[in-house]
């Protein structure tokens, strides 16, 4: 099935974007986007990165509905694996989301999410190339 690129690009992507956020977030002085420090970037930023990294991790659900793959080099439960990391990084970022718009600071969860997503990425990456 020819998901399993979309499902990669998609999640690169939300990673990419991922990682601007949490450097616009993390930043230690000065201003951005017309926001002052300890406001984070702007929401939609933040909604188009939860927008492709949930439609990534639909592509790979999908994607793992069909034949099964990468039996033979060993990775062949890398996908649900990875699923389920990037899954438990979908639910973490909700949280974060719900603890941001309290105002509040959320470097911890920040970084939960980001070890989260980062897992689920690399296992991907293994599942993608090798399977």
């Amino acid at each position: 099935m020819r998901l399993l690129p979309v499902s990669f690009g998609l999640i690169a992507a939300a990673a990419l974007f991922g990682s601007v956020l949490a450097l616009l977030h993390l930043r230690p002085a000065g201003q951005a986007f017309g926001q002052s420090v300890g406001q984070g970037p702007p929401w939609p930023f933040g909604a188009l990165h939860g927008v492709i990294g949930a439609s990534g991790l639909a592509a790979l659900l999908v994607t793992l509905q069909g034949p099964p793959r990468g039996v033979a080099y060993g990775v062949g439960s890398f996908g649900v694996f990875a699923a389920v990391l990037l899954g438990l990084a979908f639910l973490a970022g909700l949280f974060l989301l719900g603890v941001l718009r309290l105002g509040r600071r959320a470097n911890f969860l920040i970084a939960v999410h980001a070890g989260l997503a980062v897992a689920g990425f690399a296992i991907l990456s293994a599942y993608t190339l090798l399977g």
